[in-house]
């Protein structure tokens, strides 16, 4: 059974990962790792790691905030975020914000399993020049 104590050292380890200690990350997933996000589908650590080094490399801010972190069941926790971010290239540089969810399963008091879910056009699509706009008005005749 997967401890509160393990859910936010997790948490804690996730939110102060950056492009200079992705080493790190063997410390908080298994070898075996699946990540998962509306986005992308990767596997094993070192496709991971090549992962995070790529979205890092491209951002000019990242961080992490995590609200509420609870256990499911034996194995699952539900983390609770907001990611806070900034590139060049959308939303004219501003930083975005945009909460999400993370399911974690641990395996041997690392993950193994890590899915997240957001809203990709809040994080990307809406902050790219002209289908930003396109999306936004969409939204707007849906509500």
């Amino acid at each position: 059974m997967i401890s509160q104590q393990q859910i936010d050292a997790f948490a804690q380890g996730f939110a102060s990962l950056n492009s200079d200690n992705l080493d790190r990350l063997a410390e908080l997933y298994h070898p075996e790792v699946q990540f998962t996000d509306p986005l992308h589908q990767v596997h094993g650590l070192a496709a991971l790691e090549a992962y995070c080094s790529n979205l890092y490399s491209n951002l000019k801010s990242v961080r992490v905030e995590f609200s509420q972190c609870s256990p499911v069941d034996d194995e699952q926790a539900l983390l609770c975020w907001t990611l806070y971010y900034r590139h060049p290239r959308l939303a004219g540089g501003r930083e975005v914000s945009v909460p999400g969810v993370s399911q974690v399963w641990f395996r041997d008091a690392k993950v193994y399993r890590h899915r997240d879910h957001y809203d990709a056009g809040a994080l990307l699509y809406e902050h790219i020049p002209l289908l930003g706009s396109v999306i936004r008005l969409l939204k707007r005749r849906l509500t």
